[in-house]
């Protein structure tokens, strides 16, 4: 598999996914990282075939046309949002690229249209989960019972050797993985969904 974690300004990441052997290729949350994701994927030869959004909001959705335009490939985002797309995916659904399969976990919370994308042994977590910390909910649309879900009945449970790379270089590293998380992630300390609502709503 070929694997990049590109920041090219500010916090943001962005992804790039491929198949070595097909060049089959699925970008994720492009924005402002449009020039070095067209340089990459130019560079290594990677046939774009979806573009890949997280979530809807515009710190990752605002350069899908601009890639889209350079690049090719579909906009892919979780049914509900309303973020202009040509393919809607589900929970549990799974994206392909040639010989590779990317799972997509419906995570809620952050933003109702949250997904995390899980592949050989790295899940990309958006604005759900960052290296040291979890995503807002007190934003439009966030929810914290949601949240609390996502986290711990979905995330919590996949196996700690996978790794964790997130929607924002907000941590002390730019990537984990889900063991060290439950190790040393505050957020994630065992908590009733009473206990993480009051957790989540102090200042």
């Amino acid at each position: 598999m070929f694997f990049k974690q590109i920041k090219h300004h500010g916090d943001n990441f962005s992804y790039v996914i491929a198949d070595e052997t097909t060049r089959k290729t699925a970008v994720i949350d492009p924005s402002y990282n449009a020039d070095a994701l067209t340089k990459t994927c130019k560079d290594n030869n990677l046939t774009v075939e979806y573009i890949i959004d997280t979530h809807g909001h515009g710190d990752h959705t605002s350069d899908n046309e601009v890639v889209k335009s350079r690049l090719g490939g579909k906009i892919v985002a979780y049914k509900s949002s309303t973020v202009k797309k040509d393919l809607a995916v589900v929970d549990e659904e799974t994206v392909t690229l040639g010989n590779l399969c990317i799972k997509v976990i419906h995570t809620p919370g952050h933003t109702p249209d949250s997904i995390c994308l899980l592949t050989n042994g790295k899940l990309l977590t958006g604005d759900t989960l960052f290296v040291g910390e979890c995503g807002r909910t007190d934003l439009a649309d966030g929810s914290v019972e949601d949240m609390y879900h996502s986290l711990f009945e979905k995330l919590m449970k996949i196996d700690d050797n996978v790794e964790l790379y997130p929607g924002h270089d907000y941590g002390s590293a730019s990537h984990s993985t889900i063991g060290a998380e439950k190790r040393s992630n505050y957020t994630l300390e065992k908590r009733t969904l009473r206990e993480f609502i009051d957790f989540m709503r102090e200042p």
